[in-house]
């Protein structure tokens, strides 16, 4: 991290640690931000179960939680993590890391994730929603679900040699989990031109401030109508796109006590065309919450790849709750 020179001859008068970081940690930084946000010693605290109390102390939960957070936030390999805590003073100080004290090795980051698991990681991304609803950023009146594609190769020609070589006469779905490494991908489409193998990610996104409120993961050939439910808020009006237009799926959520209103279908007799129209104009612009996530997995297995949408739907959370809460005075000039 460089660090500006009109700081560099203060340095010289720094008595302490915590002197130092405020220096160069800027009180607009968004990791001052995040920490006055959110209390990460009450919110991880149920993680602390996860330790024995007996042997060596070793690195605090709340810390490789964050580190884990930052991973995310910057998308990071778990060695660009190590070297990042290493070296950047914002990271280490967000952190909780010492100046001179050692960064964990990159393999601590694959064994905290095991460690907690996918199921705490989603109560994360419930409690820290919960943080964010209680300072006013969920509306709870308008939700937009929709599904994204997760990919997780896009050429597997070793996998189709292999499936002919068996005698099949061709790789598909029903028979791609003999010969891929991770046996619950499958591929999905959209469209004709829009093919993917992997998984698929089901997201409602409150319209308030366009924050995730729910995620589910299937694999890539997993309708999307058929995670409504999954991911249907508790109230309001739910806008959803024309693969929802099913039914079977508008009386199961109004059961719930929601609003359906999906975009029709154009064989649907009841279409409104204009009524669709308005529909669509205020969904659009909420649609850039599931362009601007991860396209790729990072990790094998459907479980790991829901891990990874909790962590960055969490982020996506929090990045957009630093800029709506902190909001710079603007001052008028003379």
């Amino acid at each position: 991290m460089q660090i500006p020179s009109d700081k560099t001859s203060k340095m010289l008068l720094v008595n302490t640690e915590e002197e130092l970081f405020n220096m160069i940690v800027d009180a607009k930084h968004p990791f001052r931000k995040i920490n006055e946000i959110v209390d990460f010693g009450a919110l991880v605290e149920p993680m602390r179960a996860c330790y024995s109390t007996l042997g060596d102390k070793g690195i605090d939960v709340e810390r490789g939680i964050k580190a884990l957070l930052i991973q995310f936030w910057e998308n990071y390999s778990d060695r660009e993590m190590e070297k990042t805590i290493k070296e950047n003073l914002g990271v280490k100080w967000f952190c909780g890391f010492g100046l001179t004290e050692q960064a964990p090795d990159h393999s601590y980051f694959s064994k905290l994730r095991k460690r907690i698991g996918t199921k705490r990681t989603a109560d994360l991304f419930k409690k820290t929603n919960d943080i964010l609803e209680e300072k006013g950023l969920f509306g709870n009146v308008f939700a937009f679900i929709d599904a994204s594609s997760i990919i997780t190769k896009s050429a597997l020609w070793d996998e189709r040699d292999k499936a002919v070589e068996d005698g099949e006469k061709k790789l598909n779905n029903s028979n791609v989990a003999k010969y891929a490494a991770d046996d619950e991908e499958r591929w999905g489409a959209k469209s004709k031109n829009k093919i993917w193998f992997g998984y698929k990610r089901h997201k409602s996104v409150d319209m308030r401030h366009g924050l995730v409120s729910k995620v589910a993961v299937t694999p890539a050939n997993v309708p999307d109508f058929k995670m409504a439910e999954n991911v249907c808020p508790k109230q309001g009006a739910v806008l959803m796109d024309k693969g929802y237009d099913v039914k079977k799926i508008e009386t199961l959520l109004k059961s719930k006590g929601v609003h359906v209103a999906t975009i029709n279908k154009d064989n649907n007799p009841n279409k409104n065309r204009d009524l669709d129209c308005w529909r669509t104009s205020i969904r659009m612009p909420f649609e850039s919450s599931f362009s601007k996530l991860e396209k790729k997995a990072r990790y094998r297995s459907l479980v790991k790849t829901l891990y990874q949408c909790f962590m960055e739907a969490i982020v996506h959370n929090l990045k957009k709750a630093t800029r709506l809460l902190f909001k710079e005075p603007v001052f008028a000039v003379a």
